[in-house]
């Protein structure tokens, strides 16, 4: 990437998030492979994308963004290609001709992003070892190397508990940067409101009052797993649609007590010493009126 281009960008399409936004930079003008670390629904991936938005063009086209996303049934040959049998019998099996390029090749002087980069195995971990260090892959009997030069952003979910081991090799390559939640709830409304469908009116005090709530629940220290900015947005659309399903033109308390076990309850996950006694649904509503009885929506 060119060093004016990584200078002058504000990554504009991310609000807030500052100091990530700082240690991004200075990782990619010190051409880094990067892992960004956070929470689902923060906006990791479109992070990624502001990325290659800033990078150069290539033959006046957009720098590509290739997208992986981590699985255990992910191959080796989705990342790096395999030889097509056909082309083989007309070109010859070492011919270059006759090898299909995988994802690492089609991100070639863009970005190569790598969702959830913890839930492939350590054979793909390895696969990817020399593009990230040389950028160039050397593949079976072929006589010359094949350039692979891409910015590499993984992500990876502190939370996820489903997931395989990062080797100490692999790691190696890579810095990490952590994203968190909206730093304060203006920036979170200013999110809902860029990223949410407006439907019909939603009262800016109510709104406050609702981000507020998801916000309490993410301090809340009887819950593990904590609502996302997803969560905001989805409470945002959902009353709106429930009022006006109600043949109301504005969005009142009721349609967001309506919809709120639906787009909180299975968002969060209680700690062990509460998630046998009590369903999150029932947590939730009960800590909306609770919320509620103090004053969360004066």
């Amino acid at each position: 990437m060119k060093f004016k281009q990584i200078m002058s960008s504000d990554f504009e399409d991310i609000l807030g998030q500052e100091d990530t936004k700082k240690h991004l930079k200075s990782a990619l003008l010190s051409e880094r492979n990067v892992i960004v670390v956070g929470a689902p629904g923060i906006g990791k991936t479109t992070l990624a994308k502001n990325v290659a938005k800033v990078m150069p063009k290539q033959n006046g086209k957009k720098a590509p963004f290739i997208r992986v996303q981590g699985s255990p049934d992910l191959t080796a040959e989705d990342l790096i290609g395999d030889i097509d049998p056909i082309k083989a019998l007309k070109f010859g099996p070492t011919s270059k001709e006759a090898f299909t390029p995988g994802k690492i090749f089609q991100a070639n002087k863009g970005v190569l992003f790598f969702d959830e980069i913890n839930r492939c195995s350590e054979k793909l971990q390895n696969s990817l070892l020399q593009a990230l260090e040389e950028k160039k892959v050397t593949i079976g009997s072929y006589k010359v190397d094949f350039e692979a030069d891409f910015v590499f952003i993984g992500t990876m979910n502190p939370e996820d508990t489903s997931t395989e081991p990062l080797s100490d090799v692999f790691l190696d390559r890579f810095d990490f940067i952590y994203m968190h939640y909206p730093e304060t709830l203006d920036i979170e409304k200013k999110i809902v409101f860029k990223s949410g469908k407006k439907v019909i009116d939603f009262p800016e005090k109510l709104l406050e009052g609702c981000l507020k709530f998801i916000r309490n629940l993410r301090e809340d220290e009887n819950i593990e797993k904590k609502p996302s900015v997803r969560a905001s947005i989805g409470l945002y659309e959902r009353a709106q649609t429930h009022a006006l399903l109600s043949g109301k033109k504005t969005v009142s308390i009721h349609d967001v007590q309506a919809v709120l076990i639906s787009v909180l309850s299975h968002r969060i996950r209680l700690k062990p010493s509460l998630k046998y006694l009590k369903k999150p649904e029932n947590y939730v509503k009960e800590e909306f009126e609770k919320f509620c009885d103090k004053g969360g929506y004066l």
